[in-house]
């Protein structure tokens, strides 16, 4: 699997997710079998790059390449800005924001919106194309299969944005009018793909080793991106390459390593956001781990009162060496595809 000079690890992929897939969390799902990983999506307000909030996002200390990085927004010309702000900062590969379907993304005419104006949407395209071509950094385009059901544009844009220059586009199997409703639709990628040369990403529910499999067949695509099944289990990744390599599913991981691993996350993500902001945000990576696990609600509910990283890092430490005195592995997974994000 290639993107551009790029030779990636294997063809499954981190959706960018927006509170989600910070630096820990991406360098995480890489350790357990990713591939390739896209940050959270950055503004191309550059009025807003200055910003804590922004500056983490910018952040790619020690994590492996190639790092992509996703921008947003409605202006040709403050999005190729935005691509060569982020390229002088370490981006290897700038990712088009066309598929959020949150509204105060899509209030404002960015991310899956895009998708109503096709001449906007490609003259956004061409620019960034433009921008990161003499540093020799591919462009990569995700959207969604369109705006509404009635307007399913996905074929016609992939089609132009090959032709602008991009090198791979990422199709989720919702209109933006879905949201995260419903099921996710296989047919309008497999159409992607058929349509353009360059490599297809399917994403959209993919939430287990059987189900990776049954996509990739049925659409036909490069590659898989999974984003909200990731959440609280990012060994999936391990999971689904060995199933697809061997037919076989692995065991449920141990406790003593998964206590292990989000320990070392826990660490990781305070030292990104800090004491205050860093215990608020990792309630939810803790919350999405114990959801269902025996006395995992008692426990979130506990956990959410704690207001220091040493009391919650004492106290997840806790819950896992009392699970591991009666199990030995993790409880087979509750599969859900929940919206537990912002986008991915």
């Amino acid at each position: 699997m290639h993107i551009g000079p790029y030779t990636l690890a294997n063809n499954l992929f981190v959706a960018p997710m927006a509170g989600v897939t910070d630096r820990p969390f991406r360098m995480l799902c890489k350790q357990l079998g990713a591939g390739y990983a896209v940050s959270e999506m950055v503004t191309s307000r550059k009025d807003l790059w200055t910003s804590l909030k922004t500056s983490r996002r910018a952040d790619h200390t020690g994590e492996s390449g190639p790092i992509a990085v996703q921008i947003a927004g409605t202006d040709a010309a403050m999005m190729a800005e935005a691509a060569v702000y982020n390229i002088e900062r370490g981006a290897q590969i700038i990712d088009i924001n066309m598929g959020c379907p949150a509204k105060k993304v899509c209030n404002k005419w960015a991310g899956s919106a895009l998708m109503q104006d096709e001449p906007l949407a490609m003259s956004i395209v061409q620019a960034v194309v433009d921008a990161a071509q003499p540093h020799n950094v591919p462009v990569t385009l995700k959207m969604r299969t369109g705006w509404c059901d009635a307007h399913k544009n996905a074929v016609a844009l992939a089609r132009a944005a090959e032709a602008a220059g991009v090198q791979m586009i990422t199709v989720h199997g919702r209109t933006r009018e879905q949201g995260y409703k419903g099921l996710a639709e296989y047919d309008t990628i497999t159409a992607v793909k058929q349509a353009v040369r360059v490599p297809v990403v399917a994403n959209g529910d993919i939430d287990s080793p059987e189900k990776a499999k049954e996509v990739l067949k049925l659409t036909g695509a490069d590659a898989l991106m999974i984003g909200r099944a990731a959440q609280g289990r990012p060994w999936i990744f391990r999971e689904i390459a060995h199933y697809l390599a061997t037919g076989e599913h692995l065991a449920q991981p141990l406790v003593e390593e998964v206590s292990r691993l989000l320990l070392a996350h826990l660490d990781e993500h305070y030292a990104l956001y800090g004491e205050r902001t860093g215990v608020r945000s990792a309630r939810k990576h803790i919350a999405w781990y114990i959801r269902s696990l025996p006395g995992g609600e008692a426990f979130r509910q506990h956990m959410n009162t704690l207001e220091d990283s040493a009391s919650q890092h004492r106290a997840v430490a806790a819950f896992f060496d009392d699970l591991a005195q009666a199990h030995e592995r993790l409880p087979e997974p509750v599969l859900s595809v929940e919206p537990l994000a912002l986008h991915e």
